[in-house]
């Protein structure tokens, strides 16, 4: 089967439309796959080449279907091509059956496969690398990306999408995720990102300091009980209470205490500085902004009947974002604490949602830590050596005071195998 120079020429014609057709195929993988932060670095870095591929994926409908066009007339044409040369080579009879097998496989190797696999594997680098010619094209079928612009148009009226195209704050948490797993950011870097996006969401009720916790002074305690509650508790600022800790009138600074000590004062109420209140469902965030704007570093959470329910500190809402903050005056509690048979003595006063995290538990709770939880599966005030299970975990109250869970035995239990039939 000798091939004439027409044949010749339609194999080469062949070679550069599957040639074509890759290029097509490659190029919508990369401008779908690329990372524009990644690319939009290379530009601010002095990259041109970057900066106008960034500038073509801002278009990117007009840039699909440009791609898509282009695609379907080098296949249709290849698809032409084959069809007179297997003709030509082979007869009217088989040649049709040929060249359609012939040329699916080719260009579903060479054509689509090959080359969306390997831009996959560099959106970046591709997706650069076509942009030249690439902005020809979509210059050239203006007239096309023109109507079918129109035609989305047309679609969007029909088929109206009322969702938010915005991105979500479960997407940028996705996002930090993927950017840990590929080597971008380490784990403190990513939970330190991963915190600040779910910093909005928090309420103070979540970080504060319960009541049954919080170590205070009644305004008429005298100069050396206040010095012995400074010395006792390590704390830099100490509230100050009328009567009732339901009721609390000020807080003292440590600073301020030993000044006055030192001048001779005698009055714990004449030291007291003014306390700002909040409600227990008041974002972390707002309330960040109030005790920044009055300088303060402390507020009392007043619950529905006005009492004390607890006090956040600047300190708290600080560790939301960075994690625990420990001084060289401050004893460290381990809340998790792994043990060699496997479980875990968990720290009653644990946020429950980083104990469901340690785990890879889903439950759902109205309480925010361990202890709540506790008292929830049991149905009364624990006691030790009160067990249960529940989503999964084996649970065990290994210390308990003042009605108060302190800490639990935890273990994960075996998944059930499914029963043969």
């Amino acid at each position: 089967m000798d091939l004439d120079s027409a044949s010749i020429g339609m194999v080469i014609a062949l070679v550069i439309l599957v040639a074509m057709s890759a290029y097509f195929s490659a190029t919508e993988t990369a401008f779908t796959s690329l990372n524009r932060i990644r690319l939009k670095n290379k530009a601010d870095n002095g990259s041109r080449r970057a900066a106008k591929t960034l500038a073509l994926a801002e278009e990117y409908d007009k840039l699909l279907s440009t791609i898509l066009i282009g695609n379907n007339i080098v296949n249709n044409v290849a698809t032409t091509v084959g069809a007179v040369l297997f003709i030509k080579l082979v007869g009217e009879q088989r040649g049709p059956a040929v060249s359609a097998t012939v040329l699916t496989i080719v260009i579903l190797i060479f054509g689509e496969v090959s080359p969306k696999s390997l831009a996959k594997e560099h959106p970046e680098q591709f997706a650069m690398f076509s942009a030249p010619l690439l902005k020809l094209f979509m210059v050239i079928l203006t007239p096309a990306n023109f109507l079918f612009s129109q035609w989305k148009k047309l679609l969007s009226i029909v088929f109206r999408n009322s969702e938010d195209d915005g991105i979500t704050e479960e997407e940028l948490v996705g996002m930090v995720d993927q950017a840990e797993t590929e080597g971008g950011l380490d784990e403190h870097e990513s939970d330190l990102i991963r915190n600040a996006i779910e910093f909005t969401d928090l309420e103070v009720s979540e970080i504060l300091t319960p009541r049954v916790d919080l170590v205070a002074a009644e305004e008429n305690s005298t100069m050396e009980e206040m010095a012995s509650l400074f010395a006792e508790s390590g704390y830099s600022r100490i509230p100050i209470y009328h009567e009732t800790i339901d009721n609390i009138v000020g807080v003292v600074h440590e600073k301020d205490f030993y000044a006055a000590r030192y001048r001779g004062e005698t009055m714990v109420s004449n030291l007291k500085s003014p306390v700002f209140y909040t409600t227990g469902n008041t974002q972390v965030s707002e309330l960040l902004r109030i005790l920044q704007k009055n300088k303060a570093h402390m507020a009392v959470v007043v619950d529905e009947y006005g009492g004390t329910q607890g006090i956040a500190t600047l300190e708290d809402i600080l560790e939301e974002l960075v994690g625990e903050i420990w001084d060289e005056h401050d004893e460290v509690i381990e809340t998790f604490q792994k043990q060699a048979d496997g479980s875990y003595l968990i720290a009653c006063s644990a946020d429950l949602d980083d104990m469901f995290d340690l785990f890879a538990v889903k439950g759902a709770c109205a309480a925010t830590t361990v202890s709540g939880w506790v008292m929830e599966q049991v149905g009364r005030v624990p006691e030790e050596g009160d067990h249960f299970e529940a989503e999964g975990l084996d649970v065990t109250v290994t210390r308990v005071e003042h009605r108060r869970g302190i800490e639990i035995q935890v273990r994960v239990l075996p998944e059930e195998e499914p029963e043969a039939k």
